[in-house]
């Protein structure tokens, strides 16, 4: 049983008891999970491929190197990581299992089995020893975490000194509007492409919702460095529409 804590948060615009936020995420993504990578491509027009490639640029992987991918259920940074750095060594951690099943059916998966473990696991609670991971990136996903400041703590947990957190997260354009032109094209088109492709509006209007409740990238930077990260930065990607935040572990 879940403890009520009395506390609440937001599940894109609606307010929920955090205790029940969870469960609802889980059940999004449990909804989703057959066509995410197809609904990536058509929302974005391709562009998030870009944008994960600037992440890996950025982060330049180094054989050698422990990875952790946390919500990164379908493996596509734990893919590209790999890709780049042969002799690192990559978990991928997502509290949902139907994702996990997703990504360990692309072929990717079985390239790179000997080197690439899956895990079922909380953000908030994450089941790995204290200093195990060279480096830790999240991907789409920090939006959806309960309390993102518990979060952020676990990373730093979790990761070596001298380790590395990545965050690719949807966040805000500068121009106020830029930025409601690209409301008027999340909130109209995106929820229809998921009935369309997905059989499912409700769970791409939630996501909708979630990128506009998300802190921009200087609120965001602040939570990194709270959470104990040092040297933290970001870059924009799109003009905004995604900004890549790094931080480290000293």
């Amino acid at each position: 049983m879940t403890q009520d804590t009395g506390r609440t948060t937001h599940f894109g615009f609606e307010t929920v008891p955090e205790e029940e936020k969870a469960a609802r995420v889980h059940g999004v993504f449990t909804n989703v999970a057959s066509k995410y990578d197809v609904m990536n491509d058509a929302m974005s027009m391709g562009v998030h491929r870009l944008w994960k490639d600037a992440m890996m640029d950025w982060l330049a992987p180094r054989s050698g190197q422990r990875l952790l991918d946390v919500a990164g259920g379908t493996g596509d940074i734990a893919f590209r990581f790999l890709d780049r750095a042969p002799g690192a060594t990559a978990v991928v951690c997502d509290m949902t299992e139907g994702m996990l099943v997703a990504g360990r059916q692309r072929a990717e998966a079985a390239d790179m089995a000997d080197r690439l473990d899956w895990v079922t696991g909380d953000a908030m609670a994450l089941p790995f020893a204290d200093g195990s991971f060279d480096v830790y990136t999240i991907s789409f996903g920090i939006r959806n975490v309960t309390r993102i400041i518990d979060a952020l703590r676990e990373a730093h947990r979790i990761l070596r000194p001298g380790g590395r957190l990545m965050v690719l997260e949807f966040s805000q354009l500068p121009n106020p509007l830029m930025q409601k032109a690209y409301d008027l094209y999340s909130f109209n088109v995106i929820p229809r492409m998921g009935q369309a492709i997905a059989g499912d509006r409700e769970s791409y209007q939630y996501l909708v919702e979630s990128i506009r409740r998300f802190p921009d990238q200087d609120r965001f930077a602040g939570m990194i460095v709270d959470a104990g990260f040092a040297n933290v930065k970001y870059r924009n990607l799109s003009m905004g529409i995604a900004a890549l935040h790094s931080g480290w572990k000293i």
